[in-house]
């Protein structure tokens, strides 16, 4: 859908001479300007947030020493540290806990198994489609001016996600790791006890937490994002039903367009999806029977691991699922939005055709010729209804938005996947019960 320029939109070309370079520039709208490369960060590329983030987390694979570093820092934060730091951290015999149920071993391979879908999803991407093609940013020369300041206010709201998200939870786990290496003791052979060991390692599983949980949420933001440019599109398309002079043809090439990016986004992240939604119920199940089978007592500083994890693997894995659901519904909606609008076109029409007519008896009462008026207007009519009866038809049988291998993730595959959910805990209490 091609916007009509207005004076407001597009400044005219004797204007764009006249003006410096540095002007010439800032009339171009910034997601559309040509010179933004997709791996590159300026000044004032909307999109500079994430490339700068990206590269603090050592996730720019825009060369190849970017992708060595990449690896290497993915490696060692997610799979070298945790493994080092379960196996240096031992209890003291002097402490109070003299048998403590720990979680903190147990949380390490769900956040690190969350981290290594993230770091392979976001490598697969950007080796794929780069960040502007994976953000849809390169058609948004065909939307309406509507949609591409809405994105752009999307677009900052990501990283309120991203730290709402993140933030409380990094607090919560610095609180926890203090109380929890004042605690243990952490022997490494091959060092000698002058170096201050509980330190080190403080502050390396605490870099490491932030980094595996920072690779998780990022690629949630990212999918979330996606689809409010999805939800924003379909509100504009929402705008072309208003009226009786709407061309269905421009409305089907639209909802055409928004369709084909909601297919190519649900192949995209159906495998994320999947993997975390199998990830994630592995692991609260498994931590809710543990907790439940064993006696001990449970308090901040052997538990507070996996109340971490699980406040940041639910409410990332939500921020997906709510947007999917979100923009499958308004896809849903679509129908009913274009069914009325077809009803109202029809009423129009056969209003105006009844106008005709009265005034065509009269015409034909003064005038003593016996001319037949001309048939056109039935048949443009004619065809316009069943243009629009066709397109309804076709609303009707493609109206789904993300889909994962053929079902649309809307409100009622959530209450389906939350009654599954819900008979797997029951069936947990029911077991712990009989064990005790």
């Amino acid at each position: 859908m091609n916007p009509s320029p207005t004076c407001a939109d597009t400044p005219h070309p004797s204007n764009l001479n006249n003006q410096p370079d540095h002007l010439q520039q800032s009339a171009v709208p910034l997601l559309l300007h040509p010179s933004y490369a997709r791996s590159k960060s300026l000044l004032f590329d909307e999109l500079r947030h994430f490339r700068i983030c990206l590269k603090w987390c050592a996730l720019d694979h825009s060369s190849c020493l970017g992708k060595f570093i990449s690896y290497s820092t993915f490696i060692f934060f997610a799979i070298i540290l945790p493994i080092l730091s379960s196996l240096s951290v031992k209890l003291p015999p002097s402490a109070a806990l003299r048998d403590p149920i720990s979680f903190n071993t147990l949380v390490q391979l769900p956040e690190s198994g969350l981290a290594l879908i993230a770091f392979f999803t976001l490598s697969r991407f950007f080796s794929t489609y780069g960040l502007r093609q994976l953000l849809f940013l390169d058609g948004l020369q065909d939307d309406s001016l509507f949609v591409r300041r809405g994105y752009s206010r999307e677009l900052d709201k990501a990283f309120r996600y991203l730290a709402c998200i993140l933030l409380p939870s990094f607090f919560v786990e610095l609180a926890h790791k203090i109380i929890f290496f004042s605690t243990v003791e952490i022997t490494l052979p091959y060092i000698s006890l002058g170096v201050p060991l509980n330190s080190v390692m403080f502050l390396l599983v605490l870099a490491s937490w932030v980094y595996r949980t920072g690779v998780f949420l990022l690629v949630c933001v990212l999918f979330r994002l996606t689809c409010e440019l999805q939800i924003l599109r379909f509100e504009g398309l929402h705008k072309l039903f208003e009226g009786c002079e709407s061309d269905a043809g421009a409305i089907f090439k639209e909802h055409f367009r928004i369709k084909k990016q909601l297919s190519g986004t649900s192949h995209r992240y159906r495998f994320f999806i999947i993997a975390c939604s199998v990830t994630i119920t592995i692991t609260q199940l498994g931590a809710l029977l543990l907790v439940l089978a064993f006696k001990s007592e449970k308090n901040f500083f052997n538990s507070g691991d996996i109340v971490i994890c699980s406040v940041v693997q639910l409410s990332g894995f939500f921020l997906c699922l709510l947007g999917a659901a979100r923009i499958t519904h308004r896809a849903q909606g679509i129908v009913s939005i274009a069914t009325r609008w077809h009803m109202m076109v029809t009423s129009a029409s056969s209003r105006s055709e009844q106008g005709k007519c009265l005034v065509r008896e009269t015409d034909d009462s003064i005038q003593t010729d016996d001319a037949d008026p001309p048939d056109i207007f039935i048949t443009q009519d004619a065809s316009s209804f069943q243009t629009r009866q066709a397109f309804i038809a076709y609303l009707q049988h493609n109206h789904g938005g993300i889909t994962l291998f053929g079902f649309a993730l809307d409100r009622g595959l959530l209450h389906t996947l939350f009654a599954f959910e819900f008979s797997l805990v029951l069936w947990i209490l029911s077991k712990v019960v009989v064990l005790s």
